[in-house]
């Protein structure tokens, strides 16, 4: 099956996530989808919520990596605090369940997926969709492909340089 990298688009309201399996040059989407929190939700269920989507995405599946999305908003703004958040429960998810979490900036994995690090989000979905044949449901989910798509991508790359070393 090759590697079963987990892509993960954190948000507080919309988290996408996607595990992507086999080798770097055919990756198979496995899963894909949108973990959605309502507002009217406790917060802190919220943050539950999402936690226990990504630990359950990783149980017993042999995830061997999480490719997250890093920080890009202004850090003083309400959004990137909750986003922030999210983030913090997705990573001590990953750490739970013993996963390496890589962060790549929103540019890199554009430049991954599309060849331009200034995609939109519908060149990001249509390439996603062209190297998986996954149908991705939200924007979220889209990116979270293309998180892992952009770990997957890398790989032979890190392998060298460990190598080089």
């Amino acid at each position: 099956m090759g590697a079963l990298v987990l892509g993960v688009d954190p948000g507080l309201a919309s988290t996408g996530y996607a595990l992507l399996a086999g080798p770097p040059q055919r990756p198979r989407a496995v899963t894909v989808g949108t973990v959605r929190t309502s507002p009217r939700t406790a917060h802190a269920h919220r943050l539950r919520a999402i936690h226990d989507v990504v630990a359950e995405l990783c149980d017993g599946r042999g995830v061997e990596a999480a490719a997250i999305e890093s920080w890009f908003i202004h850090p003083m703004s309400r959004s990137a605090m909750a986003m922030a958040e999210a983030r913090g429960a997705i990573i001590v998810a990953l750490a739970g369940a013993g996963v390496e979490v890589v962060e790549y900036s929103p540019n890199t994995i554009k430049q991954s997926v599309t060849g331009s690090g200034s995609a939109d989000k519908g060149q990001v979905r249509a390439m996603v969709r062209r190297l998986t044949g996954a149908a991705p449901d939200t924007d979220h989910a889209a990116d979270a492909l293309a998180a892992a798509i952009c770990h997957m991508s890398s790989a032979p790359l890190r392998g060298a340089i460990r190598r080089a070393r």
